[in-house]
């Protein structure tokens, strides 16, 4: 069982408490997406769990023991980072056999796993080149074999694909995801992109300045966030937050949220419970679809449209009670 647990956790950076006590259980066998800003300490609770970070209080738990002073090299776990740190003067092979090579595995054992992962990974016929020679993907599928023939109990990947270009990304994310199906093992994802974190997450942690925000499936992160930072981190374009006196005397001095394919116009708009009209301020054609930009008061708000509106023409809007999100305004939390 490859359980990964976090009690009580806490870091301390120069006296900045950046990880805030969380408690997370990760099942064995799960993917699980760390995902938040830039600086919300995604990254350092990976390197916590990798032991390349000391934790400052609480306790982490692998497979049901504590590794809080346990090496990195001891604690089971594979580490894929960013950047892909494979050497250059060695060929992919040499790449990745080398952890086994530096823990003195027997040579035919180290090709026999060195195979395998290559079999998994589309790479057999890139075995003797050298990393210069191969594509961004191909790279990273490198470090990913790197890690898979050390069949570790929890592979931890941080931003994997951010070097890459989008269509990479995209491809990419479905070979992870396959992966991790055919190896049945723990993986823990970080990312800032929510994209990624929606389509490869059995289960999403949301992250804001070192908190939890909420830990829950993609459906229901997207769904029913539990605050407003988790309804307007998760969602392109971000969800419109709008002073609810605006749309109606019923939810004054609260914030009501709509997400922006929920504005509706046209015959759709006919039988909403809220109609308004905006001055459209500006367009984004995105194929089929269009993203239109207004305001409703002082809130700059969007909707995701199936038709060709101009700038600067008046749009008639509905909104369906059933789809306004209301929160709290003092707390953020959703009511």
């Amino acid at each position: 069982m490859s359980d990964v647990i976090l009690k009580n956790v806490k870091k301390i950076y120069d006296k900045k408490v950046v990880i805030d006590n969380i408690d997370l259980t990760i099942k064995d066998k799960e993917f699980v997406v760390l995902v938040g800003a830039s600086g919300c300490g995604k990254s350092t609770i990976l390197r916590m769990i990798a032991g390349l970070e000391d934790i400052t209080g609480g306790e982490i738990l692998i497979d049901g023991k504590k590794v809080n002073n346990i090496p990195p090299k001891d604690r089971d776990i594979a580490f894929v980072f960013q950047s892909y740190a494979l050497y250059p003067h060695m060929t992919v092979r040499e790449n990745i056999a080398f952890g086994l090579k530096m823990r003195k595995v027997p040579k035919e054992e180290i090709e026999k796993k060195v195979q395998e992962a290559a079999e998994i990974l589309d790479l057999t016929e890139y075995l003797d080149r050298k990393p210069k020679q191969l594509s961004g993907g191909q790279r990273q599928r490198v470090a990913l074999g790197r890690a898979i023939v050390r069949n570790p109990k929890v592979f931890l990947m941080d931003e994997p694909l951010s070097n890459l270009d989008a269509k990479l990304r995209v491809q990419m994310r479905a070979e992870i995801k396959k992966l991790h199906e055919k190896l049945q093992t723990t993986f823990i994802y970080v990312t800032h992109d929510q994209t990624e974190a929606l389509t490869m997450g059995d289960r999403i942690v949301v992250l804001d300045k070192g908190k939890i925000q909420q830990v829950d499936t993609p459906e229901e992160i997207y769904n029913n966030p539990q605050n407003t930072f988790v309804a307007g981190f998760v969602g392109s374009p971000q969800m419109n937050f709008i002073e609810g006196g605006e749309l109606s005397p019923e939810y004054s001095g609260k914030i009501a949220g709509v997400r922006p394919e929920k504005m509706r116009t046209g015959k759709e708009a006919e039988g909403c419970d809220i109609k308004l009209t905006a001055k459209i301020e500006l367009t984004e054609l995105l194929g089929s679809e269009q993203i239109v930009y207004f305001s409703i008061g002082s809130s700059k708000c969007s909707a995701k449209l199936p038709a060709d509106y101009k700038t600067n023409a008046e749009i008639d809007l509905g909104i369906k009670k059933e789809d306004i999100y209301l929160f709290d305004q003092e707390t953020g939390k959703r009511i």
